[in-house]
């Protein structure tokens, strides 16, 4: 019997990975616990301890981080270090401690060189700094390859991450000032509509981004846990194909939404980095018959979420 423990169990992604274990990918010699943030605090290293001892996972899924949008980023890439440098130390000190079979933590494409070549693949995590904006936050899940590298070298450990694109869908992060772009345009568009305001986009609407669907994103959680053997980070993602820029994300947002208002561009707001273009060609040549639910679908779906769920998402 396996236990698989989702740190960061309540959020976004481990939401979704809840609702895929609980229906079309249940199995019977599998027991799922999800935690959150209030259930355990991952930056006390007893406290973790605790947890491990009640649950006894063999399996971990670990995607407990502090997280957040560009321009919250921005002004705290100190404490974004340090808070998730000692929840990730914990998580995979314990998964050893434990002995745990595999652990499958989280990255972000964001932890890529910020000037590199494009696209981007698994074997370029550490060939320069990240971008300026979150390099707090991008150094400390760079170090989570180390540490998965450390553990197989000197303890024969199957520690290893995944590295998905901007994820978003129900039970995301909807806050207007910490959220990321599509659920805090799903939020801003809601409002404006309510109110009958323009919508105000900051930024050109230019950058290019590869959105995948959190829903997808737990399918391919659930078989890399039961599938994937590999140290080596494996990038979760959308094809190249895929990209869409701000301006066709909002454009989606809008008719999901049926808003009719004006649309404004802040253009004294910072874009970010213009493009992070991510390979899936190692996962496609992994799971060749994995199939995305569309962009315009996802977005349809997680617009009607946020709709029927705006007391408590707008927090």
């Amino acid at each position: 019997m396996k236990t698989i423990l989702v740190t960061g169990g309540t959020g976004l992604v481990g939401s979704a990975i809840r609702q895929v274990v609980e229906s079309n990918e249940k199995r019977d010699d599998e027991k799922w616990v999800f935690i959150g943030s209030k259930d355990c605090d991952l930056e006390n290293v007893e406290e973790t301890r605790k947890l491990f001892e009640s649950v006894k996972p063999t399996h971990v899924i670990h995607l407990a981080a502090m997280v957040g949008g560009l321009f919250h980023n921005l002004a705290h890439n100190l404490k974004f270090f340090r808070k998730n440098m000692a929840i990730n130390d914990n998580v995979l000190a314990l998964c050893h401690e434990f002995d745990v079979v595999k652990c499958v933590s989280c990255l972000s494409t964001c932890i890529f060189p910020d000037k590199t070549t494009y696209p981007i693949d698994e074997t370029m995590v550490h060939l320069g700094p990240p971008h300026d904006s979150n390099f707090g936050y991008s150094y400390a899940k760079r170090m989570i390859d180390v540490l998965n590298k450390g553990y197989a070298q000197e303890h024969g450990r199957k520690y290893t991450s995944v590295i998905p694109c901007n994820v978003f869908g129900p039970h995301d992060n909807y806050n207007l000032q910490a959220g990321h772009v599509l659920p805090a345009l799903i939020h801003k568009a809601f409002v404006a509509k309510r109110d009958n305001t323009s919508l105000e986009v900051f930024g050109s609407g230019k950058p290019l981004r590869q959105f995948i669907y959190s829903m997808d994103l737990a399918r391919l959680f659930v078989r890399v846990v039961r599938e994937y053997e590999d140290v080596e980070p494996l990038i979760l993602s959308v094809g190249e194909s895929d990209e869409v820029s701000i301006c066709d994300a909002v454009s989606a947002v809008v008719k999901a939404m049926e808003f009719t208002g004006n649309v404004e561009y802040d253009t004294s707001k910072a874009d970010g980095q213009f493009k992070k273009t991510a390979s899936n060609e190692k996962l496609l040549k992994l799971f060749p018959d994995f199939k995305f639910t569309p962009f315009e679908q996802a977005i349809q779906e997680s617009v009607q979420w946020f709709v029927e769920n705006y007391e408590t998402a707008r927090k």
